[in-house]
C-alpha cells in the first residue's frame, strides 16, 4: 500500500468506554462515532502507565516506562531515547505538533519541526513532590483538584478550541504536499478542572446520573494498595457530597462531548482540504479516569477505568466499522505511524506492532497489553497484564488481583484467591516475570526518584517543589 499522511489526535484522561460507538447508553460523541464507523475501534486498548508524563514518554518512544526510566510526573521525555517524531524528521518528513505533549520542555530534541502552543511539564521540573515515595508521606492533605466543578469557560477549554483552530489552519497548508506528513494534535479535555461551557453541560442532567459503583460507604473494601492511594490524597472526600459527585460526573461527560466537538472541527478540515482519502487518522488518550468508582477519582490505578483508553484508527486500507478484540497499547502507535508513512527507522526497538496491520489480521485475543505505575501515591510498584479474557494486577509486597473480562467487564469480582483460577494466576505471574523483574524495577524506580529528591534539596524541600495540580496551559 502507498504511504499515507498521519493525523494523530490525543486527548487527556478520556475513559475507554465513554463513546457512543463503545456502547455507552447516553454519551454524545457523534464525531468519534463517525470516525469509528469509517475505521477500526480496538475494544481492548490500554495505556503503558495510568499517569500523564510516563504514558506520554512511552507513547513518544514505543518503549515501556521501565525501559526508559520516565517513572513519574517529574521525569519527562527529553529526547534521549529515539522516538517516532525523531525518525520521521530525520527522514525528511514534515512532523509538527499542536498542543499538549508533556515532555521535558520545548528545547528538548524530541523531533518535531514545529511545536505550536506547546505544553510541557511546568518549568521543566513537573511534580517533584510526587517523587517522594520511599517512604511515602502519610497524606498530602486535602485535594485541591476538584474545587471548581460546574459550568464556565476554563483556560483548558479555551486552549482546546485554540488547538483545534490551529489544526484547521495547518491542515489547510498541507493540501499541496507531495510527501507524507504527520500532524499531532494534543487536546487536554476531559482532564480536570471539571469546568465546561453550559451548552455541553445542558446535555447531562446531574440528577439523572447514577452514582459510581463500589463506594466504600456501601461496605466495599478497597485493595490495600488502592486504599493507600486514597489516604495519600482523598479526592472523593474533597468532592464531598453525592450532589457534587453527580455534578462532577455530568461535567466530565460534558467535557467528553466538548472534546468530540473539537475533534469534529479537525476532521471536517481534513475532509474539506481533500486529505481524508490519503490520511491515516489515529484517535486515543493518554489514560482514563476512575470517575468515582471505588470512591476514587483521577487516574493512577490498575483498573480499566484508569488504564483503559479509547483507540480508533481509520484511513486507506483500514477495515470500516470493525471492532477488533486484539489487546493493544499506546506502545503500538510508534510502529503504526512509521509503517503508515513508509518511514524506515534503523535502531527502532519498540515491541509494538502496527495497529493497521492488527486491524487487518484475525483477532489475537491472547496478545498481552502491559501497564505499570511508579508515581505519586504509591508505596510500591503496580503492574497490569491483560489479554482479551483476563486482567491481572501485581502489587509489589501486596496480594494480586484477577478479573474475568468476559463475565465481569466492570471488574467487580476479584478471582485471585479462588482455587479454580490458580493456573491462570500462575500463568500471568510467569508472563510478567518474563517481561521484567517486578521487585527489581520497583527498587530501580525508587533509586532514581531518591536521586531526584536529593537534587532538589532533600525530602522536605522536594515536598514543597513542583506544580500542585494540573499543568497550566498558555493563555492568549
Amino acid at each position: 500500500m502507498n504511504a499515507t499522511n498521519v493525523l494523530f489526535i490525543l486527548s487527556d484522561e478520556h475513559q475507554h468506554n465513554l463513546m457512543g460507538c463503545a456502547g455507552h447508553p447516553f454519551i454524545h460523541t457523534p464525531n468519534l462515532d463517525a470516525l469509528a464507523a469509517r475505521g477500526t475501534r480496538f475494544r481492548n486498548a490500554y495505556t503503558p502507565s495510568p499517569i500523564c508524563v510516563p504514558a506520554r514518554a512511552s507513547l513518544a518512544t514505543g518503549r515501556y516506562v521501565h525501559d526508559i526510566g520516565c517513572w513519574d510526573n517529574a521525569i519527562a521525555y527529553d529526547g534521549s531515547t529515539p522516538g517516532w517524531a525523531q525518525y520521521l524528521t530525520a527522514s525528511g518528513m514534515v512532523t509538527d505538533s499542536i498542543g499538549k505533549l508533556h515532555y521535558k520542555g520545548e528545547a528538548a530534541p524530541t523531533g518535531f519541526r514545529h511545536q505550536h502552543h506547546p505544553v510541557h511539564i511546568l518549568d521543566g521540573i513537573g511534580q517533584v513532590w510526587g517523587s517522594v515515595r520511599n517512604p511515602l508521606p502519610q497524606t498530602m492533605g486535602r485535594s485541591p483538584l476538584y474545587d471548581k466543578i460546574g459550568p464556565g469557560l476554563s483556560n483548558y477549554n479555551r486552549f482546546d478550541m485554540r488547538v483545534a483552530d490551529t489544526a484547521v489552519e495547518r491542515l489547510g497548508e498541507h493540501g499541496d504536499n507531495t510527501k507524507p506528513w504527520v500532524l499531532f494534535a494534543g487536546l487536554v479535555a476531559p482532564h480536570f478542572p471539571l469546568v465546561v461551557p453550559q451548552e455541553f453541560l445542558d446535555l447531562y442532567d446531574p440528577d439523572s446520573i447514577e452514582l459510581p459503583l463500589l463506594h466504600p460507604s456501601s461496605g466495599y473494601v478497597r485493595h490495600p494498595w488502592v486504599e493507600r492511594q486514597a489516604v495519600h490524597m482523598d479526592h472523593d472526600a474533597a468532592i464531598g457530597s453525592d450532589e457534587r459527585r453527580r455534578l462532577a460526573m455530568a461535567c466530565y461527560f460534558a467535557l467528553v462531548t466538548f472534546l468530540d466537538a473539537q475533534v469534529g472541527k479537525i476532521l471536517a478540515a481534513l475532509k474539506s482540504n481533500g486529505l481524508d482519502e490519503t490520511t491515516t487518522i489515529i484517535y486515543s488518550s493518554d489514560h482514563g479516569d476512575n470517575l468515582g468508582k471505588r470512591g476514587m477519582w483521577n487516574k493512577c490505578l490498575m483498573y480499566r477505568e484508569s488504564t483503559g483508553v479509547p483507540m480508533i484508527v481509520a484511513g486507506p486500507g483500514i477495515p470500516n466499522g470493525k471492532v477488533c478484540e486484539t489487546p493493544v497499547s499506546l506502545i503500538d502507535i510508534q510502529n503504526t505511524i512509521l509503517e503508515r508513512t513508509g518511514c524506515v527507522a534503523p535502531g527502532n526497538t519498540s515491541p509494538g506492532e502496527s495497529l493497521a496491520k492488527l486491524a487487518n489480521a484475525p483477532d489475537q485475543p491472547g496478545r498481552l497489553a502491559f501497564s505499570e505505575y511508579h508515581a505519586v501515591g504509591s508505596e510500591t510498584a503496580a503492574y497490569m497484564l491483560a489479554d482479551a479474557d483476563y486482567k491481572y494486577h501485581h502489587y509489589v509486597g501486596l496480594p494480586p488481583e484477577l478479573f474475568d473480562l468476559r463475565r465481569d467487564p466492570q471488574e467487580l469480582h476479584d478471582l485471585a484467591a479462588l482455587p479454580d483460577y490458580a493456573g491462570v494466576m500462575d500463568l500471568f505471574e510467569r508472563r510478567l516475570r518474563e517481561l521484567l523483574d517486578p521487585e527489581g524495577v520497583d527498587r530501580l524506580a525508587k533509586a532514581d526518584q531518591a536521586r531526584l529528591v536529593e537534587a532538589f534539596g532533600g525530602r522536605e524541600a522536594a515536598l514543597r517543589t513542583g506544580t500542585p495540580a494540573a499543568t497550566p496551559v498558555p493563555v492568549e
